[in-house]
């Protein structure tokens, strides 16, 4: 396992983030082993939310964690201030109400990294820096980013801290992967792919603030489930997403290429997929939720496949110099 550092946490931090949403009180030997696996190869961060299962996804992660004494051996990550169906939800309010729930689940006094699961962007900033700052103070987080947070919103949001002395967003988390997003999957759905994140990927490669990067295998889209002739057969949620989101012809060919490129590197095509979003000039730490940990174990082996700068070249475009 590769491990980098994010400002504010005092652990180092796995390069591959294990999500959590798969887990429950429901299937606790299940989960509670998958856990144990993960850590074992390496895997120390994780990744939830208050949102996932009502609530059930965070107490799950915290009945383990105190079931293994290991506090001080994980990050915690979780994310709260989601949006529900009655309204917009990124307030001082909702961040602390969120926040306090959170702690209380997990069943420790201090979030490593606490990130607002989305943006309002109709809302001033500077609320909710000052609102981050007094839990930071507090010692109830130890740094919090943004997830699905524009570029341009996390600058004026740092921008605002800095000018008042107070501590920055320390990450973001948007999407990105080789295939690029042609729908969002949701209103207000941050992507990095494609010509329109093209200006947030050179914001980030000049910063080198710590990206969390969701879905960056594509929501399923480099398994190998997903062809142009099967398309409609697909009925499940998170599979029409990944038809909806990924499943054209840009893609579809970029997806050769990563089976041509796998071959040649006696890899998976997963694995390459995974290596091109590690080959990127910003400093990216991928979020994956696999089920087992033979696949937590290959994609943790593809932070290691370098590809060169044509390689990567190629997969995006066809072309090489």
């Amino acid at each position: 396992m590769q491990y980098g550092t994010i400002p504010g946490v005092t652990k180092p931090v796995a390069r591959l983030i294990q999500g959590t949403v798969m887990i429950g009180s429901s299937k606790l030997d299940y989960s509670f082993g998958l856990l144990d696996d993960i850590l074992a190869l390496g895997g120390n961060t994780f990744d939830a939310a208050h949102i996932y299962g009502n609530g059930d996804n965070e107490r799950t992660l915290g009945r383990w964690i105190d079931a293994r004494g290991v506090r001080e051996q994980v990050v915690i990550i979780t994310k709260g201030a989601h949006h529900n169906q009655d309204r917009r939800r990124v307030t001082p309010f909702d961040i602390t109400s969120d926040l306090y729930d959170s702690l209380a689940r997990l069943h420790t006094d201090t979030i490593d990294l606490y990130l607002l699961h989305r943006d309002d962007p109709t809302v001033p900033v500077g609320p909710i820096v000052e609102v981050l700052n007094e839990h930071l103070a507090a010692g109830r987080i130890h740094a919090f980013g943004g997830s699905n947070w524009s570029d341009a919103r996390i600058k004026e949001a740092n921008d605002y801290a800095a000018a008042r002395g107070l501590t920055p967003f320390a990450v973001a988390s948007p999407h990105f992967s080789l295939a690029v997003q042609v729908e969002e999957p949701w209103e207000n759905c941050i992507s990095l792919t494609g010509d329109q994140g093209a200006g947030a990927r050179r914001f980030y490669a000049d910063n080198g603030m710590p990206l969390l990067t969701w879905s960056s295998l594509a929501g399923g889209f480099f398994s190998g489930r997903f062809r142009p002739d099967n398309l409609d057969t697909f009925t499940e949620y998170l599979d029409r997403l990944c038809v909806q989101s990924y499943c054209y012809p840009a893609n579809f060919a970029r997806l050769e290429r990563v089976k041509q490129l796998a071959s040649i590197r006696g890899a998976s095509v997963a694995q390459v997929a995974m290596a091109y979003v590690v080959a990127q000039p910003f400093n990216v730490f991928p979020l994956v939720g696999c089920a087992n940990a033979d696949e937590f174990a290959a994609n943790a082996a593809a932070l290691d496949l370098a590809l060169t700068a044509d390689e990567v070249r190629w997969l995006e475009t066809g072309e090489r110099r």
